[in-house]
């Protein structure tokens, strides 16, 4: 299928190179083709939505709202369909792909519920006949950049509360995933979203520089690499323009001696493998107390060597492919780098000899700390397990760690978790569940280099999206 950008309402081929989609499964098939915008075009883009964003924002709050509702009945009417395109051009299982197309016509719906809530604050004020309020007001043209790992989740998680808020947008997906974005921004410009509104533009790193650089565009919302969203954060700085980043993650999940040690194992997995491993908050080190590691990893590494890998559109598959073969080499690396510093791998660990990007679940007992695999993020289906002797030792070892953006605890223990609450420094705790995975209407993101910004969803992108104005009403004399 033919993809096209879609600039000031009009869908419109790119002027740069052309990119090919392909499925990760079977690389020889294509998913889909288009052309790179160019940086011209992504400077056009950006003029459209300054163009369109007074308009919108001035739009009442339940006719914007009409516009997500609408596009989310277009998005969950077509959950089965782009599931399944989902699948063939990102990896994930057929079944995880629907529930994150379906994922996303709820963040919609949940943003579009923003109508019917409050939109302000009043105060009291110490003179007489005289109220303070506290108004929100959007910030004008948001320029957004989304990764390929949730290729319309994590895109409707920014584009609906800049939507609803009264923003224009200026949007570049990754590359990697084009079909989805495509589908996304169709159904909103099918809905009813005037022309501007919603501005999609493919390409490569200088499209992402072009948008972040942009005087036009107000404030900047990435998620990707911790590498490449420091530098949206400096450039951002430099041209003192709000900016949230949500980058990586080297997630820890802690199973204490009194947890349930199967439930802890099967979540442990779903943690570590589902998606193939490709989410910021996957679960990449496993901290096991001494009494129980045995018993434990021995039923990790058993559910992890039965694990179905194969093409994500069959039946009965739970882990599909990397999403490239740049991915695939890049965690095939970094398994042979710990193996070489002292791992053992007690699950996978050799790489698939098979057509398409895959890898196996892999489980490796760590010798300690001191090794790479502990600091760097592989984002894949790989996760280190080292051992604790206490529930106050396992707490040190999750926090080695450059990164905090979500953690996991196994424990009967109120105690121990409310511990875990004080002393883990994460944005976001699991506890007796696995470390992935986030609801619409509560606050994500990370500490450390995990984020940096107002949180993104609930009711905390407010903070992203709007200013306020503070105003002193008072009675005329």
């Amino acid at each position: 299928m033919d993809v096209l950008n879609l600039i000031g309402g009009r869908w419109v081929e790119g002027a740069g190179e052309e990119f090919t989609d392909t499925n990760p499964a079977r690389p020889s098939e294509v998913v889909a083709r288009g052309r790179f915008a160019s940086v011209p075009e992504v400077e056009r883009a950006v003029a459209a939505a300054g163009r369109a964003a007074p308009g919108w924002a001035a739009t009442p709050h339940h006719a914007r709202a009409a516009v997500l509702t609408a596009a989310a009945d277009l998005v969950a009417g077509h959950a089965g369909e782009w599931g399944a395109e989902l699948a063939r051009e990102e990896g994930k299982t057929l079944p995880e792909a629907v529930a994150e197309v379906q994922g996303a016509a709820r963040i919609m719906r949940y943003y579009a519920g923003e109508a019917d809530r409050e939109s302000g604050e009043i105060f009291a004020s110490p003179r007489p006949g005289e109220n303070v309020l506290v108004v929100r007001k959007p910030i004008g043209v948001a320029g957004l950049i989304t990764p390929f790992n949730f290729p319309i989740a994590i895109p409707a998680w920014k584009i609906a509360p800049a939507l609803t808020y009264g923003n224009a947008v200026v949007w570049k997906p990754s590359s990697l995933v084009p079909l989805l974005a495509y589908r996304l921004a169709w159904a909103l410009t099918s809905a009813g979203l005037p022309d501007g509104v919603l501005n999609l533009v493919y390409g490569e790193a200088d499209a992402g520089s072009a948008v972040v650089g942009h005087p036009g565009v107000d404030a900047v919302s990435f998620t990707g690499s911790t590498a490449v969203g420091r530098a949206v954060i400096a450039r951002c700085g430099e041209l003192g323009k709000p900016v949230q980043t949500e980058m990586g993650g080297k997630n820890a999940s802690i199973v204490l001696a009194d947890a349930d040690l199967d439930h802890a194992a099967e979540q442990v997995c779903l943690g570590a493998f589902r998606s193939t491993g490709q989410k910021c908050t996957a679960t990449s080190r496993l901290i096991v107390a001494d009494q129980v590691a045995d018993d434990l990893l021995e039923r990790v590494a058993d559910r992890a060597a039965r694990l179905v890998v194969g093409d994500p559109l069959d039946s009965g598959v739970e882990m599909g492919p990397l999403v490239s073969a740049a991915a695939r080499e890049r965690v095939t690396a970094g398994v042979a780098r710990a193996v070489g510093e002292g791992a053992k791998p007690l699950a996978g660990g050799a790489p698939l000899e098979r057509d398409g990007w895959f890898t196996p679940p892999t489980l490796l007992d760590l010798p300690g700390t001191g090794v790479d695999f502990w600091r760097t993020e592989l984002f894949g289906p790989v996760v280190g397990a080292v051992r604790a002797g206490s529930a106050e030792e396992a707490l040190g070892l999750a926090n080695l760690s450059d990164h905090g953006l979500s953690a996991a605890i196994f424990t009967r223990d109120l105690g121990a978790a409310l511990r875990a609450v004080d002393g883990l420094e994460v944005g976001v705790l699991h506890v007796n569940s696995e470390s992935a995975g986030t609801f619409p209407h509560v606050p994500f993101g990370g500490a450390r280099q995990s984020g940096f910004g107002p949180k993104e969803q609930g009711r905390a992108a407010r903070d992203f999206y709007t200013r306020t104005v503070t105003v002193y009403l008072g009675a005329p004399a």
